[in-house]
């Protein structure tokens, strides 16, 4: 039983104890006094005041006396205010809590509530490596689901692979073309950086051939086709110049080409553009060579995610694959539109839409005048699989905020569906992460490579790692392993530390400082109560009771932090935040470093606060740990 809970039951046998009254304890209210105050805790007796029929702060002054009485925990109890009750908590209980904290298996987890999520996030296309944007959500997903692991959910990890499109096939179409049987094994190119290196070939020589066609007559009546809206061209140049931008004929003409025809010239007029759709049509008619084609290039990408995925320290459970659930959304409108009272109807061309008004989302087409699905087709048909598959209570998506609407849309589908998960579906929105200008670029282009940014991150914990020269000794398979492990945290804890909604910018160089609200500065917490630890083992130290011990201002408030992470937990859990877990963490190895620099751990003349001490710091240690292993954080002994 935690203490809040241990306090509120004895609330509720005081006031039975004192005037003959019954109180649920779930009408008991407590609240943790700020940290700068007296007391630990604050019992509220407002809401006793009818029921016992006395003013709140006399009632405040008898359950103090009778608490003190009850609890041997309790250092003090005091009226405080006109209704609050503050208690201190004594030493006894936090040197016992010490022992239960390293006699408990995993601390923070909480035993199961009986309800199982699914958690969907990376979602890759196959036609280009990992980039930064997909290490936030991959961070995110990972750590959201092992905070739900702890939190009590049956979990799920899943993802649906795009792998399918006119988008691969613009990959598979510049290799054919300019390939020359080029492998990921020939070439030495890792294989999804392989592929995404043709998806630019593929888009490079597009640009040249719509720039070769921009100077010729039919290009210039299509400009001037809609240079003659003056509708068009007026509404677009207020919108512009809101923004400060000019509108002269040559932005103009830029703006039509960029934004306004290319993807119809891609669909309508490119060479190369119908090239690439023949080859899907070709891969939906099961053409061997297309398919085959398909199969190998898509291989070499799966090799190069699973590389990243290592790297990144995430995994899934199950994988589904656009290519085998793509149609199966269809099905289900179709079903739905025979059925007596369906969801969906038909418009005059042939299309299938659903009318979303009176939930203020407006018409949803869902199935295309030829029949083909949409992108939020193929997602219901996803979700009623893995509802098939796991029968899930819940579903998160991690998704970057740009479909925000997207996912309000399908929910309220799958609800008017009738799926009983639909009611708490929850879209995991996340905002953009940018990378500072500096001493690390992108290698492809205007993408940060997420291979490359994970590089360049353990290339500059090494180079800071050998000016300080504190692992000498250690030999170069160890250093390699600590200084992965401090880029790895220092990346993951500057990404999850902002809310996921925040758009951010990640500056490598700072994530890697040992003091700053970084990843190394907690690691470097935890490396402190390894040298605690070897210390004792070192000088043979022997362990004695310290059951009478009296705590220091700051073991005090470190044996508060740790007591806080089963609801620190929950709280992350609820929020599908974990900032909560991340920031947690800091405020914990905060408290710790000021501990190291004020106190001397082997007390010669004491051996009940070496012994403390000691047990304190592992307590510490294991917190860390648990902690960090929900956000994917790794702990070393050494940095």
């Amino acid at each position: 039983m935690n203490i809040e809970s241990l306090i509120k039951e004895n609330v509720c046998e005081a006031i039975s104890i004192l005037y003959d009254k019954t109180v649920d304890i779930k009408q008991v209210q407590i609240k943790q006094i700020p940290r700068h105050l007296d007391g630990d805790y604050s019992v509220i007796t407002f809401p006793f005041a009818k029921l016992i029929g006395k003013k709140p702060v006399d009632i405040a002054v008898d359950i103090a006396g009778q608490l003190i009485k009850q609890m041997d925990i309790l250092a003090d109890a005091v009226a405080a205010g006109p209704g609050f009750c503050n208690l201190t908590i004594g030493d006894l209980y936090w040197t016992n809590f010490v022992k239960k904290v390293l006699d408990t298996k995993l601390y923070g987890h909480h035993p199961s509530n009986g309800e199982s999520v699914v958690v969907e996030y990376s979602s890759p296309n196959t036609n280009k490596p990992l980039h930064l944007g997909h290490i936030r959500n991959n961070l995110l997903g990972y750590a959201t689901s092992q905070i739900l692991k702890a939190a009590g959910f049956s979990v799920k990890k899943v993802q649906i692979i795009n792998d399918r499109g006119v988008h691969i096939c613009k990959s598979m179409l510049a290799w054919k073309k300019w390939g020359e049987d080029e492998t990921p094994e020939s070439s030495g190119i890792k294989g999804d950086h392989l592929v995404g290196k043709y998806y630019v070939d593929f888009e490079t020589k597009f640009q040249e051939e719509y720039k070769l066609w921009q100077k010729t007559v039919e290009a210039n009546q299509k400009l001037e086709e809609w240079l003659a809206n003056e509708k068009v061209i007026e509404r677009l140049k207020k919108g512009l110049e809101k923004k400060g931008k000019t509108t002269n004929d040559e932005f103009l003409t830029q703006y039509f080409f960029k934004d306004v025809f290319k993807n119809k010239y891609f669909n309508e007029y490119s060479a190369l553009g119908s090239e690439a759709k023949g080859m899907l049509q070709k891969w939906e008619a099961n053409d061997i060579e297309i398919r085959v084609l398909w199969e190998t290039m898509n291989s070499w990408v799966y090799k190069g995610f699973e590389q990243s995925y290592k790297k990144l320290g995430v995994d899934f459970d199950k994988l589904y694959y656009e290519s085998e659930t793509y149609l199966n959304g269809k099905e289900l409108v179709l079903d739905n539109l025979n059925s007596n009272n369906s969801i969906f109807y038909k418009k005059e061309d042939g299309s299938t839409w659903i009318d979303l008004s009176d939930a203020k989302l407006d018409e949803k087409v869902v199935l295309r005048k030829d029949g083909t699905s949409m992108y939020i087709t193929q997602d219901i048909g996803t979700a009623a699989l893995r509802f098939q598959d796991f029968g899930m209570d819940k579903m998160v998506y991690v998704v970057a905020n740009e479909q925000d609407y997207h996912f309000k849309v399908l929910f309220e589908i799958l609800k008017r569906l009738g799926n009983t998960f639909a009611q708490n579906c929850y879209h995991l929105s996340y905002g953009m992460v940018n990378l500072t200008t500096g001493k690390m670029k992108s290698r492809e282009g205007t993408v940060v490579d997420a291979d490359n940014l994970i590089d360049d991150i353990i290339s500059e914990v090494k180079a800071e790692s050998e000016k300080r020269e504190k692992l000498s000794g250690v030999s170069q398979t160890e250093k390699e392993h600590i200084w992965r492990t401090i880029a790895l945290g220092a990346l993951k804890f500057y990404i999850l530390k902002v809310e996921p909604k925040k758009t951010m910018i990640f500056d490598p160089l700072q994530s890697i400082d040992l003091q700053g609200q970084t990843g190394p500065y907690i690691q470097n917490a935890h490396v402190r109560t390894q040298s605690v630890q070897r210390m004792i083992d070192e000088k043979g130290i022997e362990l004695t009771n310290f059951d009478d011990y009296k705590l220091s201002e700051v073991e005090r408030e470190i044996l508060v932090h740790v007591h806080e992470l089963p609801a620190i937990v929950l709280k992350a859990a609820k929020n599908y935040n974990p900032g909560d877990i991340a920031n947690y963490m800091y405020d914990l190895a905060k408290e710790y470093h000021r501990f190291w620099g004020n106190t001397t751990i082997l007390d010669k003349n004491d051996s009940a606060a070496t012994s403390f001490r000691i047990h304190m710091s592992r307590v510490v240690a294991k917190t860390l740990k648990s902690a960090g292993k929900l956000i994917g954080i790794e702990m070393p002994e050494r940095m």
